[in-house]
């Protein structure tokens, strides 16, 4: 009998994996539009295999060893993070993870006990609610606002209580591609230090960054990690490469953060506990090269655009994302679920909104190709008709 802890999950995840079981029938037609999820469509990044590839010859006895975080990835990583986020990172601010979902399943590991509260806003990645259940822990939900996606402060204001331990925020988000904005990330720093102070220990904010690279040209990208000292960042570059099953990213606590030498003790014991929760060798030894590669934003962009201005003019009713690679679409119908099965036998996928925990919406992933979107768009016009 499956412990009950699970059962509940997947009673909770019911419909996404009811839509794994769609998915699987149909990706694998050469003829299908497959825009379910963050897959790349095309072959990976230049430069990506020459940088494992100049890392796999061993060197010594220990090349091929178990690693922890390695020195070398984490200095790497805090001279990059500080050159672009203009803050003084420490390596050893630096725990390498298995991507983003590996350093998510840390920080909780690490900060959240059973019976704590983690707040996040709807529509979110659609594994947050699993993970905190994970750890025996409560989600507490909140709807963004519904005319912009911005974070709606006053929900979050009262969805927080005593036993409030974390608050997740994703920026830029999946799946509506919203930044949040400065004025949006002060304000909400204010809430959680007038919080903190009034129950009388921190409340910490994960800012989930999987796609803080993936910014277009006509946005720009502020990590909540500049005004509030109790941020932890997750990331990972399997959305910037385009490589997801290349488990590689990080946790990384802000300068600011306080207690932060019991905090990385945490961290690497939460990694440990949770099944050695460190990247493979290659991975990490590769890490200088691959922070300079990404896929190519111009073209991500142009397709952006595409796709926005040729659903919007059949009808459909969306917001132009300001990063990531996902649209966030309302449904013609309230059933998203029976709609995105009917795209899917016109061999077109994406996930419906109920994955999000937003019924009738569908989000299309722009990591399809172009001649995937020029076969799409006649289906998504029937689809309104």
């Amino acid at each position: 009998m499956p412990a009950k802890r699970i059962q509940q999950i997947a009673r909770a995840n019911a419909t996404f994996l009811a839509f794994i079981d769609t998915w699987d029938r149909y990706r694998h037609d050469p003829e299908v539009s497959d825009f379910a999820f963050g897959n790349p469509q095309e072959v990976a990044v230049d430069g990506f295999a020459s940088a494992l590839i100049d890392v796999a010859t061993p060197l010594d006895k220990d090349h091929y060893a178990y690693k922890r975080s390695e020195d070398e990835p984490r200095r790497s990583v805090a001279k990059h993070l500080e050159a672009w986020r203009g803050q003084p990172f420490e390596p050893e601010d630096i725990a390498m993870t298995p991507g983003a979902f590996g350093a998510i399943a840390v920080a909780l590991a690490a900060l959240v006990d059973p019976g704590d509260e983690v707040v996040y806003s709807i529509p979110p990645w659609f594994f947050y609610e699993a993970m905190i259940m994970s750890v025996g822990a409560t989600p507490i939900k909140v709807p963004v606002r519904e005319d912009d996606y911005d974070l709606d402060l006053d929900s979050i204001v009262s969805a927080i209580t005593e036993r409030t331990r974390m608050v997740i925020v994703n920026t830029p988000n999946n799946p509506t591609g919203r930044i949040y904005p400065p004025a949006t990330l002060r304000r909400l720093a204010e809430i959680l230090t007038e919080a903190s102070e009034k129950y009388g220990s921190p409340i910490y904010l994960l800012s989930d960054e999987p796609y803080s690279r993936l910014v277009f040209s006509d946005a720009s990208f502020t990590s909540p990690a500049a005004y509030y000292p109790q941020t932890l960042i997750s990331y990972s570059y399997g959305k910037v490469l385009l490589t997801p099953g290349q488990r590689i990213g990080w946790l990384a606590l802000a300068p600011t953060m306080a207690d932060r030498e019991a905090l990385r003790d945490a961290i690497f014991m939460a990694q440990v506990a949770g099944g050695w929760l460190f990247p493979s060798a290659l991975m990490q030894y590769a890490i200088d090269d691959l922070e300079r590669l990404s896929i190519d934003l111009v073209e991500l962009e142009r397709k952006r655009d595409w796709f926005v201005d040729e659903l919007t003019a059949m009808g459909y009713s969306l917001r132009s994302p300001e990063g990531t690679f996902y649209l966030w679409v309302k449904s013609p119908e309230p059933d998203d679920v029976a709609l995105v099965e009917r795209l899917a036998e016109q061999k077109v996928l994406v996930l419906p909104g109920t994955t999000c925990e937003s019924p009738g919406h569908f989000r299309i992933s722009l990591t399809g190709t172009p001649a995937m979107i020029e076969r799409s768009l006649p289906v998504f016009r029937a689809a309104r008709a």
